[in-house]
């Protein structure tokens, strides 16, 4: 069992905190449920300034024992049915050396306490249907298929590439 676990905000003109932000996307972009390959130089090099620009963006690394172990990469929007904001979980990724710690349960609720500092009125995310493991945790955390009347079915999350 890890001696600490450590949730930070990531400042985007941090240089360390950056740095581990950049490794845990291009850790997650490699693996299969992230597309498989690792990010671009482009992305290394315009992520950060990027993020830093925006006032919606907000990530949360998961240290253990010092290590960056997690990421959470998450936007905010807004529900016009609600009249609140909407907290999108866009990335999120625990390290494979450090799953079945707890540590997606804990940076998930991280990231539920920061929504409801912003006001909130729900989170989101999107997941690859054969990420079983991912399902299971989201499932876990309390988050299901959504859906306004269930004789329409579930919602789709669709994109179209420009």
């Amino acid at each position: 069992m890890p001696a600490s676990i450590t949730f930070v905000t990531v400042d985007y003109n941090d240089p360390q905190l950056g740095n581990d932000m950049l490794a845990m996307l291009d850790a997650y972009a490699k693996d299969p449920m992230g597309g498989g390959q690792g990010i671009s130089d482009h992305v290394k090099t315009a992520l950060l300034p990027a993020l830093a620009n925006r006032h919606d963006a907000i990530s949360i690394l998961c240290y253990v024992d010092g290590k960056p172990a997690g990421l959470a990469n998450c936007f905010e929007s807004f529900s016009t049915f609600k009249a609140k904001p909407v907290m999108n979980i866009h990335d999120f990724v625990i390290l494979g050396g450090h799953r079945k710690l707890g540590l997606s349960q804990k940076l998930l609720e991280a990231v539920q306490s920061m929504a409801k500092a912003r006001g909130c009125c729900k989170l989101t995310l999107e997941l690859l249907e054969g990420n079983t493991p991912a399902k299971n945790a989201y499932l876990k955390f309390g988050f299901d298929g959504y859906e306004l009347d269930p004789e329409m079915g579930k919602a789709y999350f669709w994109e179209k590439a420009l």
